[in-house]
């Protein structure tokens, strides 16, 4: 396989009272040709800015420093009259509230048809017929009835289907989906995720998915990263993730998915939730804790970790991971491990 997004070295800033704050720190990551690469991690950890910055949309932000490379195009270089044709165009976006991304006043089928005409040098009637077409293709019953609706005579998932039309109006070769079933309930959740596993085998999309649900992830990533207050602290193949998390954080993210455990009711065994919490909070971007940020939540924590920043440890079978314990550099003290968490 070979790249089509590389970002290398990204760094996002928004104005903080104290100066500028990181969102995004020095982060790097490659997502290969057809593949779901997911990014999760806590909410405040970056994610969203990432998403965001790769159509430079990160205002009040600016992007400071490294590289966005689009199919080896550096598109943080690019004059803003070829960004606009790359946003929509190369790149299609679902946003998390489809409701606030869509025109209120304009009704659905119109705002599919503004984006065909857009990129796509449609006429008016090519592009609705095209409009509708799409809305069928995403599944919304009665599309030619809905292309004439208003986003307020929608449901949510109703809604969020259009945002997937639009999006792959101009047939993208990068999906960026952030959160895109947060607000959704499960059944109308699984509906739309069924339905994009669909497109992207059909179309042969490359999906960037930003996520916080790791049962989403499980279901529908090839590779995953985890990112932790702006940077990158683990990456690996899904499974490889799921069946052995090397970062102490990952761990703790898997820990906090709700399993059934045991229970009993009425003289009765039945399953009940047994739900764990990660201690702490992501920390103030404007004020970051020396060394490792994960260290003063961290349970397996030893002396380097307050000290130094940790860089990049191979962990085998295509995985990194930014975790000192993984360092084969730095000497352990006996016991460093004792009563740490598994």
């Amino acid at each position: 396989m070979s790249h089509l997004l590389e970002i290398e070295d990204l760094e996002v800033h928004y104005d903080g009272p104290r100066g500028p704050v990181r969102a995004v720190d020095r982060l790097t990551l490659r997502i290969e040709k057809g593949e779901t690469y997911a990014l999760v991690g806590e909410s405040g950890c970056g994610k969203t800015a990432t998403g965001l910055a790769i159509l430079r949309l990160v205002e009040p932000g600016w992007i400071a420093a490294g590289r966005i490379l689009l199919e080896g195009r550096d598109l943080i270089g690019l004059r803003e009259r070829e960004m606009r044709k790359v946003r929509g165009g190369q790149v299609g976006m679902v946003f998390q509230e489809a409701a606030a991304a869509l025109n209120p006043v304009m009704r659905v089928g119109s705002q599919i048809a503004e984006a065909l005409r857009i990129h796509r040098g449609m006429t008016r009637r090519e592009a609705r017929r095209e409009a509708v077409e799409l809305l069928g293709r995403v599944a919304l019953a009665d599309p030619e009835r809905q292309a004439r609706a208003y986003p307020h005579e929608l449901s949510g998932g109703m809604k969020q289907r259009v945002m997937l039309a639009i999006a792959l109006s101009c047939s993208p070769s990068l999906l960026i989906a952030d959160e895109p079933t947060t607000a959704l309930d499960v059944t109308i959740q699984a509906q739309i995720l069924a339905l994009l596993r669909r497109l992207k085998a059909e179309l042969g999309l490359t999906v960037f998915l930003i996520a916080h649900d790791l049962g989403v992830v499980a279901e529908n990533a090839d590779r995953v990263g985890v990112m932790y207050s702006g940077r990158l602290v683990e990456e690996s193949p899904v499974q490889g993730l799921f069946d052995d998390p090397k970062h102490p954080y990952t761990r703790g993210l898997l820990r906090s998915m709700p399993r059934a455990g045991p229970g009993s009711r009425t003289g009765t065994h039945a399953p009940r939730l047994r739900l764990h919490t990660l201690p702490g909070s992501v920390p103030d971007p404007s004020d970051p804790p020396p060394g490792c940020r994960f260290h003063p939540r961290c349970p397996e924590v030893f002396e380097p970790c307050s000290i130094s920043e940790p860089g990049d440890f191979a962990g085998g079978s295509g995985r990194r991971v930014a975790c000192f314990l993984h360092d084969p550099k730095v000497a352990r003290s006996a016991g460093s491990r004792e009563g740490a968490t598994p």
